[in-house]
């Protein structure tokens, strides 16, 4: 009697002792396994549509750059190097292998002051190919053995940015940022090991160029029982970002034969200065490091007209988040174009580039945006040159004339 009774599957015929779980419905029965098997297929067919999706809308060169004036104020040039390589990049995943000719990865090199829109060019890039970003910092990084994060830790975060999913994140793209302190110390610099210098690169070698390497899921690799998976780095797109303080031009540039850690003169900037491979080897980064970042992208300190862009122009500028800020209490804020230029001087004069506009524009209204929400009837208030410079100051206020507010 029970033999009749039990069940079977309709797709594999297996008896329901043979599997885990049955699911059945009036006439159907399938069981854990098929569900398994039919899961594993529509998931492929996603990752092949989302690939022929992201074929299909690659956007050109010229678009990329398009997508980028809406985020970063200036860098032309930059703009036009990351443009190209990425699109190159994302056709070679798609055809790694072309008439013949292997195509291999190019990694990026981001170069520029303080402020000039490193991170947020990398961050630009990741949000146009809607693929999974990750933001390493160099300085974190020491020698496998050392206390510290190990190189395989970035890949985790990759990982992490990609909610687990492996087939995303061998896709993503990786930000390793102040990759220029670790560059490599002389002997008399240091007495003993340069456990975050040269040690790093080397450990970077490897995923730069394309490997798989047993990447922990969550935690370190130095604990012995953490969860670890193969993550194959040959598609993930690596752009390492750094200031570079002292790198001043060679002597191919035919301005200075002196490359190193001396004082850069505003002069020196001048807009033919191009850093080559070779000022970076003198610098402290090892052949083999540079020779897997062929592209090298070079930001230039922004003016003070570009930092005035900055604040009023983006999506997102600060301008427009304060103006946000207060009218969420029914209040209009205006800056005076004077206000601007001297909030731009500030950040040039303390050398913080477009990083430091934010900290200039909350000293000058921390005050206001304490008092101005308790002020009845203000409908307006206008910020001059003269309280940036002294946030004791007060601005210009328009109140809401009697009247008005009675009939409100």
């Amino acid at each position: 009697m029970s033999t009749k009774e039990e069940k079977t599957c309709s797709f594999c015929g297996r008896k329901q002792s043979e599997v885990k779980k049955m699911f059945s419905s009036e006439n159907t029965n399938i069981c854990n396994e098929c569900v398994t098997t039919c899961s594993n297929i529509l998931q492929k067919e996603v990752r092949y549509e989302q690939q022929e999706k992201l074929h299909q809308e690659l956007p050109k060169p010229a678009k990329i750059v398009e997508f980028l004036d809406k985020y970063i104020i200036g860098q032309e040039d930059a703009k036009k190097v990351l443009a190209v390589a990425l699109y190159n990049h994302y056709k070679r995943i798609e055809n790694p292998i072309y008439n013949n000719v292997e195509l291999e990865k190019s990694n990026i090199m981001l170069l520029g002051p303080t402020g000039s829109g490193k991170t947020l060019l990398a961050k630009s890039l990741a949000k146009i190919m809607n693929v999974p970003f990750a933001v390493a910092d160099a300085t974190a990084l020491t020698e496998a053995g050392y206390v510290g994060e190990d190189v395989e830790s970035i890949l985790s975060r990759l990982l992490a940015a990609a909610n687990y999913d492996i087939e995303a994140a061998q896709r993503g793209i990786i930000y390793i940022d102040e990759i220029d302190k670790i560059a490599r110390k002389s002997e008399s610099a240091t007495m003993g090991r340069d456990v975050s210098g040269e040690g790093v690169q080397q450990g970077l070698l490897k995923i730069l160029e394309g490997s798989e390497v047993y990447v922990p899921v969550k935690g370190s690799r130095k604990n012995s029982t953490t969860e670890t998976v193969l993550f194959d780095t040959t598609h993930v797109l690596f752009v390492c970002g750094g200031a570079f303080v002292g790198l001043v031009p060679d002597k191919h540039t035919k301005r200075t034969n002196k490359v190193g850690f001396a004082k850069v003169q505003k002069s020196e900037m001048a807009a033919d200065f191009k850093v080559d491979q070779r000022a970076l080897v003198h610098y402290g980064i090892i052949p083999e490091f540079i020779g897997r970042i062929p592209v090298i992208a070079q930001l230039r300190e922004l003016t003070k007209d570009q930092m005035v862009q900055i604040l009023q122009e983006p999506d997102n500028a600060l301008i427009k988040q304060f103006q946000a800020l207060f009218e969420m209490d029914g209040i209009t804020l205006e800056f005076e174009e004077k206000a601007l230029e001297a909030i731009a001087q500030q950040a040039i004069d303390k050398g913080v580039g477009a990083r430091g506009l934010r900290g200039i524009i909350e000293e000058a209204m921390l005050p206001l945006q304490y008092s101005c929400p308790s002020r009845e009837n203000l409908e307006s208030v206008t910020i001059t040159e003269a309280v940036v410079a002294d946030p004791t100051t007060e601005p210009i206020y328009t109140f809401k004339k009697e009247d008005e507010s009675a009939e409100a």
